[in-house]
């Protein structure tokens, strides 16, 4: 049989959703070599000791995707957000292309203004209306021009059974509540992490490194209520789920209105199959069942 060639791995964010999910997969696929970095050990906000260790440690894919991602917060944040989001990714960009080392970037359907309405693809017209969402554009752009083996990979409204996400939040809140309001005007896709490590996986094994930008999210278009309403029938509960407008929740970001995307691009260059959102959600939502979330 062919030697096939080991690749070296370095995941940022490992104790975040994504990073959690590559963490679960990673000892199934024995030509990778992982390190999984924590924010103690790779700061974003600390130059001097992102490029001390990518001195030191040399990889051959450098998986970003560590990120400041407290979207309303960082409307009163700006200068950290952009610090670690954007001025990082940039130097982890730079640092890399040194030795022609490949980078992954996880960017956000955010980095566009929601007035679109059809699926937007890899070229349509970014403009974002949070500081989240402008700091990750930015960070798209740096990481683009200073190192050409880059990839950018954009994803919307993710969950998994890791960490603190919308799918855990409102079965909470329903097991809590007789009835709570959700807003019904802004479309998308959610994205369970499980299937994007998945796919970066497939991707990665291909052996077919193609830079730039590609979208991923899973197949389908919902709202949040709807969103919430599948996870109410998943869960059998009896919580009322009440539709409301953006204008009835009001919070500190912007968000867009519509940020369905367009995954034709990474499914015609890398032959993913990608499962529908109600489906990744029912296999998410028995995984939490028997965590006795």
């Amino acid at each position: 049989m062919p030697e096939f060639p080991t690749y070296r791995i370095a995941v940022t964010g490992s104790n975040g959703q994504l990073g959690k999910e590559f963490v679960r997969i990673a000892t199934h696929h024995p030509r990778f070599q992982f390190t999984f970095l924590t924010r103690e050990e790779f700061p974003l906000d600390d130059n001097k000791k992102i490029e001390t260790w990518l001195n030191r440690n040399p990889v051959d894919i450098f998986i970003h995707c560590a990120a400041y991602t407290a979207v309303d917060k960082a409307e009163s944040e700006k200068e950290k957000v952009f610090r670690i989001n954007t001025s990082a990714s940039g130097l982890i960009a730079t640092q890399l292309s040194k030795n022609k080392t490949r980078l992954i970037y996880i960017s956000t359907d955010y980095v566009f203004d929601g007035t679109s309405a059809s699926p937007l693809n890899e070229n349509a017209i970014t403009n974002p209306v949070n500081i989240y969402g402008a700091s990750k554009l930015e960070g798209e752009r740096l990481v683009l021009h200073n190192n050409p083996s880059s990839q950018v990979i954009r994803t919307s409204w993710l969950y998994s059974s890791f960490g603190n996400n919308f799918v855990k939040t409102m079965i909470h809140l329903m097991r809590e509540r007789d009835s709570i309001r959700v807003v019904d005007d802004q479309k998308g896709s959610p994205t369970y992490a499980g299937d994007l490590a998945g796919a970066l996986m497939q991707m990665l094994e291909s052996d077919h490194f193609i830079p730039g930008i590609y979208h991923y999210s899973n197949e389908g278009e919902t709202t949040w209520y709807k969103f919430a309403e599948e996870i109410k029938k998943l869960t059998d509960s009896k919580c009322q789920i009440i539709p409301i407008p953006t204008s009835g929740y009001p919070t500190p970001a912007k968000r867009p209105a519509y940020s369905l995307m367009d995954k034709s691009k990474i499914k015609k260059d890398y032959g993913l199959q990608i499962p529908a959102w109600q489906t990744s959600l029912a296999y998410c939502i028995e995984l939490l069942k028997k965590q006795g979330v």
